[in-house]
């Protein structure tokens, strides 16, 4: 959690299923809290896969084979597209099906209805030229970065409207512009520890952990596309890179091969913990690590 700060006014409220904290110098007007629900509400109503309204759920149910090209989609899409090189195919966009085979699906049943699945090779079936399109229907997820990017976008919204210090808290997922604000990292064993802190000025931090949303079995929501089932080297990983989507995109690479390569290439800093317990952080991280 965030340590006080300079900042004087908050703004809490829940969307696309996580708890929000806005802080700002000042209580934010009307008009830009307007703007802030604006921004989330279209948002979700593209890309979540939890609403029968989404354009992804009518993409993934068959009743279009292409849609208007959202405002989000080249940026995001475009990342998937490092984040699969990165990875050899773990991270892709179309893990939506085998997260809700395991029980992870649009009503969080959290009941499995089958062994694990593959996801499809997505860069033969998702298209953003012009428009979103499939193939064949697949359910799109963007959970490996989607959160993040909304982040990055109610920054903005907020920091047009709020001059000064602001800091976006989305559970988990944090962006801070102007005065630094230091960071614990909760240990995701024991919510009443941490493993580490950081400071976060100009920067975005986000976390990821398997035991945030783990169910049956050994069952979780960090899935390796390649074979549809839960990972199981790691438990939870933090990265910190210019942009919340970045290190959103991060803190799922991070749980596979390539993950620190990614992020040496980003010049982003990051820490992770085994299953096991081990800790092992970034070359050059500039937080500090409690051994």
């Amino acid at each position: 959690m965030p340590a006080p700060t300079a900042t004087r006014a908050s703004w809490t409220f829940d969307a696309i299923g996580t708890s929000w904290a806005i802080e700002t110098a000042a209580p934010l007007p009307p008009r830009a809290r307007d703007a802030v629900a604006a921004v989330v509400d279209r948002f979700d109503r593209e890309w979540s896969r939890f609403r029968d309204d989404s354009l992804v759920s009518a993409l993934a149910a068959g009743r279009v084979a292409s849609v208007s090209l959202p405002e989000d989609a080249d940026a995001m899409l475009s990342l998937y597209d490092e984040l699969d090189a990165a990875t050899g195919g773990a991270v892709n966009p179309l893990v939506g099906e085998a997260l809700a085979r395991l029980g992870y699906d649009a009503r969080v049943s959290l009941t499995p209805r089958g062994e694990p699945r593959p996801a499809p090779a997505w860069r033969e079936t998702l298209r953003w030229d012009g428009s979103l399109s499939l193939a064949a229907p697949a359910t799109i997820d963007v959970g490996a970065l989607g959160k993040g990017r909304l982040v990055d976008r109610v920054l903005d919204v907020v920091a047009a409207h709020a001059p000064g210090d602001v800091i976006v808290d989305a559970s988990g997922d944090l962006a801070a512009r102007g005065a630094p604000v230091r960071v614990g990292l909760e240990h995701p064993y024991d919510a009443s520890r941490a493993i580490g802190v950081v400071t976060v000025a100009d920067r975005a931090l986000c976390a990821s952990a398997i035991n945030r949303r783990a169910w049956g079995d050994g069952l979780h929501h960090v899935l390796d596309a390649r074979t549809g089932a839960p990972v199981r080297a790691y438990v939870a990983t933090w990265a910190l890179a210019e942009t919340a989507m970045r290190a959103d995109a991060l803190a799922t690479a991070l749980f596979f091969d390539g993950g620190p390569e990614l992020a040496a290439s980003w010049d982003a800093d990051w820490v992770r913990m085994s299953t096991d317990g081990r800790v092992e952080w970034s070359p050059g991280f500039d937080g500090e690590v409690f051994s």
